[in-house]
């Protein structure tokens, strides 16, 4: 049931955006020294180093401009949503710990995958609000995707 839809808020829209940058920019902080990726085989088809930070720049952004139009909705149940995407960040947050600063890799590939399980679980309570949103984290999915891939990867190439 929608309350009524809300006008565009700049407020919400840079605090959305915001706490989401935020919230990668503490994982990385968690996850401390990135170089120690170089020290390890990569498996096939990964990516140079220094595309992971722009990729996730950019999904960050589009993630909160999710959660931004899911708050714009006024869906009464929106909150219980937005609670699902604030616990599914919290989990990314902590990835970076357990790969790169813990370096247990086979827990943070069991990590991610409990990460992959809470995002489709967002986009499966998002499409019920919005559609736009909900397609907005597809690329995050997708990505999740492919990190658990090099992940998994690095644990079986590097034992």
């Amino acid at each position: 049931m929608t309350i009524g839809t809300k006008k565009f808020s700049v407020g919400a829209f840079v605090f959305f955006v915001g706490i989401t940058l935020l919230a990668g920019g503490i994982g990385a902080l968690l996850g401390g020294d990135f170089s120690v990726i170089q020290a390890l085989q990569p498996p096939p088809l990964a990516p140079p180093s220094w595309l992971f930070f722009p990729v996730w720049t950019v999904l960050y952004i589009a993630m909160g401009i999710a959660a931004y139009l899911i708050w714009k909705t006024g869906d009464i149940d929106r909150n219980a949503s937005l609670r699902v995407y604030f616990l599914q960040l919290a989990i990314n947050l902590l990835w970076p710990l357990f790969f790169f600063r813990l370096q247990w890799r086979l827990f943070a590939f069991l990590w991610i995958l409990l990460l992959i399980g809470a995002v489709a679980y967002t986009i499966r309570r998002f499409s019920a609000h919005s559609t736009a949103a909900a397609w907005l984290l597809i690329p995050y999915f997708a990505w999740l995707l492919f990190a658990a891939y090099l992940n998994l990867g690095y644990y079986v190439l590097n034992r």
